[in-house]
C-alpha cells in the first residue's frame, strides 16, 4: 500500500520515480481502509531534502500512509521557500487547536547541539509538543537532536559536548534482537553518524524504563526504547542518502571548516571515490517494523489514542 502525499510535493515526484508507491488525496478517498496518521515535525533547516528521506521509509511498508508535515509555530524557516511552508506545513498550534492525533510523530534533529536546551528559541513549544504527545500520539520518535532533546525532557539524561566530530559511518552492536523493532537486524550494522555531542549509555541505563538496543564502543548508544511514553530515541542518521554525509563534508571543506574525512565512509577512505551506502536496509527494517508495531498496537478509533498510558504492546 501506498504513502498519501499531496501530489505537488517534492517527495510525490521523487518517490514515483523511485519506485515507492505513492497516492494523492483523491486516489486514497476511494479506498475502504483507515490510514496510519503519521506526523512529521521538521526541524531542520533543509525541509525538503528531510521530508523525501523519511516519506521515502515510511512509505516502504504495505500500509496506507497519511503524511503530515508539522513546523514550530513562531520559528521561521531560513533554508526553505515560504510558498512551500505555506503550502505543505502546518503550525504546532493550529494542530494543537483542532485536537487531532497520531499514530505515530517523527521529531527530526535540528543543527543547534552546541546550545544547552534552554537556550533554544522554541525550547518551550517544544516542551509543549513532547508532552502533547502523550495523550495526542501513540507512539513517537525522536531522531538526533529531536531524540536528546525528547529524553532529556522526559528524564533529564544530559548531552556531552565532544572534543571532535563523530562523523562518519561507525559499527553498532545489536543489544536486543528479540525486540520486535530490531526484527531482522544483523547482530552489528553500520550508521551513519554526524554530531558534535553524545549521550552516554551508563546515564541512560541508569534511569528505571530506559532500554539501550543499539549501542557502539566508537560513539555511544544509538537507540533507545521508552515504553513509558511509548517513544524511541535515535542519536544517529539511518534516514541520510548516500551522499548526505559528502554534502557535509564538501560543504565544511568549502567554507574552510576544520573536518575530519568521514570514517568508513568512501572507499579506501577517498573522498575523490563515490561513497557507498552500507545502511539501507537496516533504515527500512526500523522504520518498517516501527510501522508495523504501530499498526499493531494502535486504536482503529483514532479518539481513543493516548487514553491509555502503556507501553506499545500494553
Amino acid at each position: 500500500m501506498p504513502i498519501k502525499l499531496p501530489s505537488t510535493l517534492p517527495a510525490y515526484d521523487v518517490l514515483s520515480h523511485e519506485g515507492v508507491m505513492v497516492m494523492d488525496e483523491d486516489a486514497a478517498a476511494r479506498q475502504d481502509i483507515r490510514p496510519l496518521r503519521i506526523g512529521l515535525l521538521n526541524l531542520m533547516p533543509k525541509k525538503i531534502q528531510t521530508e523525501n528521506q523519511f516519506a521515502r521509509l515510511i512509505g516502504a511498508t504495505p500500509l496506507q500512509i497519511e503524511f503530515s508535515l508539522i513546523r514550530m509555530s513562531e520559528h521561521q524557516a531560513k533554508n526553505t521557500a515560504a510558498a512551500h511552508m505555506e503550502e505543505f506545513y502546518r503550525p504546532f498550534t493550529e494542530v494543537e487547536a483542532t485536537g487531532e492525533k497520531f499514530d505515530g510523530l517523527i521529531i527530526t534533529g535540528a543543527p543547534i547541539e552546541h546550545l544547552d536546551f534552554d537556550k533554544v528559541t522554541y525550547w518551550q513549544e517544544l516542551g509543549r509538543i513532547f508532552d502533547w504527545t502523550q495523550t495526542h500520539v501513540h507512539s513517537t520518535f525522536g531522531v538526533c537532536w529531536g531524540g536528546m532533546a525528547m529524553i532529556n525532557h522526559f528524564h533529564g539524561v544530559r548531552k556531552h559536548i565532544l572534543d571532535h566530530k563523530a562523523f562518519g559511518c561507525f559499527r553498532h552492536m545489536n543489544l536486543a534482537p528479540e525486540t520486535p523493532l530490531l526484527r531482522g537486524f544483523s547482530d552489528d550494522l553500520v550508521m551513519p553518524v554526524s554530531r558534535w555531542t553524545e549521550m552516554r549509555r551508563d546515564e541512560i541505563e541508569a534511569v528505571p524504563g530506559l532500554k539501550v538496543l543499539l549501542h557502539s564502543d566508537e560513539v555511544g548508544p544509538a537507540l533507545v526504547e521508552d515504553q513509558g511514553h511509548r517513544a524511541l530515541y535515535v542519536f544517529n542518521h539511518f534516514e541520510y542518502d548516500s551522499n548526505t554525509l559528502k554534502q557535509e563534508y564538501d560543504r565544511d571543506v568549502a567554507e574552510g571548516t576544520p573536518i575530519n574525512v568521514p570514517v568508513n565512509y568512501y572507499p579506501d577512505d577517498d573522498p575523490s571515490k563515490p561513497p557507498q551506502n552500507r545502511w539501507r536496509s537496516h533504515a527500512h527494517l526500523l522504520y518498517g517494523n516501527w510501522i508495523s508495531e504501530i499498526y499493531e498496537t494502535t486504536p482503529f478509533d483514532l479518539s481513543r489514542i493516548g487514553l491509555d498510558r502503556t507501553d506499545l504492546r500494553g
